[in-house]
């Protein structure tokens, strides 16, 4: 039920749907909006899984013939664009920070709630629009970054409708980021100070900054891109003296942003959930603090290390080679943080810390070859092959998707007062593990002997790899059963968890399980010490 004031100043009553209903509803109930943000990412994100599927399953030999090569390329546009737009970025942003930033600072709501609404209903309407542009005559088929002159020359109508569908995704991000950032520096709970908020309110500050300062960058991008398909402007047209190099720079000053859009909020989310399962305080509270705002600053000046084969001059190979090794200090110290707050806790093996705890392992091995790729030599010989294709999965699948996965076990009980299977989940587990390292950790040879992405035909030596990193997408494909059986039995007939199974002290679990409207009976509780772990009680 909403309350509603009009201008008499009469107070009126909406009677809001109920039940499942209201997921479908335009609510403005911020933890209703978190569950809308999750699941349509997941649908969206078993679509994307379907095209991977098909690309793998076209690289298991080294002719195409399982596709044409045009509608492999549209299949890797859709897959790449779904992944990162509609399934990583709204869930580890809209999803979990709707849901939980509000119980983290102590209000009712989100900031601008009308705000909050519009800006997940952008999203399903854009996710069809570029689900269906595949099936018009000509779909997208640049890949997910759209290059000139390639986006320029190749079929119009498709592209077009995959840039109009980027920037209602990306107005989305926006009204996100503008509502997350008043929330958490106006809405505070009287006495609780910012450097008393769980770690994930900052990694959502972080991000939001981020999006709001890098976001409008690529929708201009994509306008002016826009005008050169539809108008023949020459803004980045090389035939008509445009420059396709500093579309290049716009779009990464955005795109390699968009990387920490993706992994703060893990980032955030890991260290919410380790202290719990682990039993002891987060551990470095204030270098974790410093290392996101850190990484803020930095993610802003990185974005050319992905144009060292553009012509860059030397000076800027120097600056941007420097400045993506700096980057690599923030994300160290979070690292060690991680590996200290487990030191010597009393370790609860569950599906939530088991997903966590992969993700650290994945994320440090694509750090690492992250700063291998920061090294002009290094890049320029595996510039555009499958090691490229290795690194980013392994930051974005290895790190935010099991953050993600992690984060569902964990905060399951409080949306649905019944917890998950832990057998079921440990068999997600394992299949998602294995399967993933399977597929990609082979790229990594794959590209340092020279086989290229966005290709559908190969050399025949790369083919039985290949066929291995295949297999390990299978396995990939088959974890999610388990994970949908175990989510469909839960709901239905799942061990019902109590207010606080995990017996945490964040806000969220000091309330019922699932929580009331108000989120609290009463006045919300006042934590100044989230991570007060290793009492006698706790």
């Amino acid at each position: 039920m909403t309350i509603l004031i009009d201008k008499k100043n009469q107070v009126t009553e909406k009677i809001q749907p109920k039940g499942f209903l209201r997921y479908f509803s335009f609510s403005l109930d911020h933890k209703v909006i978190g569950i809308q943000y999750l699941v349509c990412g997941f649908l969206f994100y078993l679509v994307g899984g379907t095209l991977a599927s098909a690309i793998r399953i076209e690289l298991t030999s080294p002719m195409s013939d399982f596709m044409p090569r045009d509608v492999y390329n549209q299949v890797l546009t859709l897959h790449g664009t779904i992944m990162i737009f509609l399934w990583i970025v709204p869930v580890v942003n809209g999803a979990f920070g709707n849901y939980l930033i509000p119980f983290y600072v102590g209000a009712r709501d989100m900031a601008f709630p009308r705000l909050n609404a519009v800006a997940f209903w952008l999203i399903p309407p854009s996710g069809l629009m570029l689900i269906t542009s595949y099936f018009i005559d000509g779909a997208a088929q640049a890949g997910w970054t759209a290059y000139p002159p390639l986006s320029i020359t190749t079929p119009q109508s498709g592209q077009i409708v995959w840039i109009l569908s980027v920037l209602l995704l990306g107005g989305s991000s926006i009204f996100g980021g503008i509502n997350f950032i008043a929330t958490i520096l106006k809405l505070r709970r009287p006495g609780l100070k910012l450097m008393q908020l769980p770690m994930y309110c900052w990694a959502m500050l972080g991000t939001s900054i981020l999006v709001v300062l890098s976001t409008p960058v690529l929708a201009g991008t994509l306008i002016l891109l826009s005008f050169d398909i539809v108008a023949n402007t020459g803004f980045f047209n090389p035939v008509l003296g445009g420059n396709v190099v500093v579309y290049q720079h716009l779009f990464w000053f955005y795109s390699h942003p968009a990387v920490y859009i993706m992994v703060l909020p893990a980032f955030g989310l890991v260290s919410e959930i380790l202290p719990i399962h682990c039993r002891k305080p987060l551990f470095g509270y204030k270098t974790m603090v410093f290392s996101i705002m850190g990484i803020v600053v930095l993610g802003l000046v990185v974005w050319a290390h992905h144009m060292f084969t553009s012509g860059t001059p030397p000076w800027m190979r120097l600056f941007f080679t420097i400045a993506t090794a700096f980057i690599a200090v923030p994300t160290g110290i979070k690292f060690f943080n991680w590996v200290a707050t487990m030191w010597g806790g009393k370790i609860s093996i569950n599906s939530a810390m088991l997903f966590s705890c992969g993700f650290i392992i994945n994320f440090v091995f694509g750090g690492i070859t992250g700063v291998a790729l920061a090294q002009v030599p290094f890049d320029i010989h595996v510039h555009d092959t499958y090691f490229v294709v290795a690194h980013f999965h392994y930051i974005v699948y290895g790190g935010s998707v099991f953050v993600i996965f992690s984060s569902i076990y964990h905060w399951f009980p409080k949306v649905t007062g019944k917890l998950l299977d832990e057998k079921l989940g440990i068999l997600h587990f394992a299949l998602t593990f294995i399967g993933f390292n399977l597929c990609f950790a082979p790229q990594h040879w794959l590209g340092l002997n020279g086989m290229p992405r966005r290709v559908a035909e190969y050399d025949p030596q790369f083919q039985f790899v290949n066929q291995i990193s295949s297999l390990g997408a299978l396995f990939m494909a088959i974890s999610t059963i388990p994970f949908l059986i175990n989510i469909f039995l839960s709901v239905k007939n799942g061990k019902k968890a109590g207010d606080n199974p995990w017996k945490a002290l964040t806000p969220e679990w000091l309330t019922s399980s699932p929580p009331p409207v108000e989120n609290w009976k009463g006045e919300a509780p006042l934590v100044t010490e989230p991570y007060g772990y290793g009492s006698d009680n706790y």
